[in-house]
């Protein structure tokens, strides 16, 4: 009986120190997604407070009085529609671009045996490992020589195949069985049919993924469209929101207004895709 008692007090104990455990990595969690949250949600609350709140001391996250008039004064103080419509394009085009010749290429070098071949992969992954800082003023010589400066397809032209996503598309390809391409060929289907029939359709997870990365990357990209654009009619949203931060004052709340406005595109995106976002990071093994 004693040892019977025992076992149970034993059972009992490991289920507790279980049910803590969980209890304290769900608590460490919790702590975490706040602390990320944090900004975001002072970014929101802030494009809401009158001036006088935000140059308060000591600062304070909840605003005194809510106001809308920085979301109005940003459409007058910039062209803040057609900024939004050039980084929508831009954005879009380049995603889309990026996912056809990625796919394709990706696919090229992971199905099909030709000479370099390996040779290709090792470009694409020194590629991988040269920073977009180094190649900017080449890049950018070129383009204006081709006379693409000041324009948005000469800042969609250089992003529409990207070494990562290159990569990635390869690596999901190798992870899907040749079976079904050689039932295909069987049946007398071509390549190109194997490609946008049968792979296509099972690579819509991994694509989707890629395609959040390059929307994203490209949405929130400053440093390509500040050097492309001349003037504020041809630039994107952020580098037109780069305005606000001047030299001796930064207004803090149409810069807060517009962030949380160009961030709206980008958290749709995201809950339209989130279901396959997981599945193609997962199915995508680094091979």
């Amino acid at each position: 009986m004693s040892r019977e008692r025992g076992t149970v007090r034993r059972g009992s104990r490991v289920v507790t120190l279980d049910t803590a455990g969980r209890l304290l990595l769900s608590a460490a969690g919790i702590v975490v997604a706040l602390a990320v949250l944090l900004p975001v949600v002072w970014m929101a609350l802030t494009a809401f407070k009158p001036e006088t709140d935000i140059v308060t001391f000591p600062p304070r996250l909840w605003p005194g009085a809510f106001t809308w008039e920085h979301f109005t004064d940003i459409w007058s103080r910039i062209p803040f529609a057609h900024v939004y419509a050039n980084t929508i394009v831009f954005a879009g085009c380049v995603t889309v671009f990026s996912l056809l010749f990625d796919s394709m290429m990706g696919y090229a070098l992971a199905r099909f045996d030709f000479p370099g071949r390996n040779a290709m992969f090792i470009i694409v992954l020194l590629l991988l490992m040269v920073p977009f800082q180094v190649t900017l003023i080449p890049l950018y010589d070129e383009l204006a020589k081709m006379g693409l400066a000041n324009s948005l397809p000469g800042m969609i032209v250089p992003r529409m195949t990207n070494a990562f996503g290159i990569f990635f598309m390869r690596q999901f390809y190798l992870s899907l069985p040749k079976d079904l391409e050689e039932a295909a060929r069987v049946d007398g289907a071509g390549e190109w049919r194997i490609f946008t029939r049968i792979i296509t359709p099972l690579a819509k997870p991994a694509m989707l993924t890629l395609g959040l990365f390059h929307f994203q990357y490209n949405w929130n990209d400053l440093i390509w469209p500040l050097i492309m654009s001349r003037d504020i009619n041809s630039s994107t949203l952020p580098s037109a929101l780069a305005l606000f931060a001047g030299q001796h004052v930064v207004e803090y709340g149409l810069l807060m207004a517009g962030s949380l406005l160009a961030l709206a595109p980008v958290i749709v995106f995201f809950l339209i895709i989130q279901r396959s976002f997981v599945t193609g990071i997962a199915t995508t093994g680094m091979k």
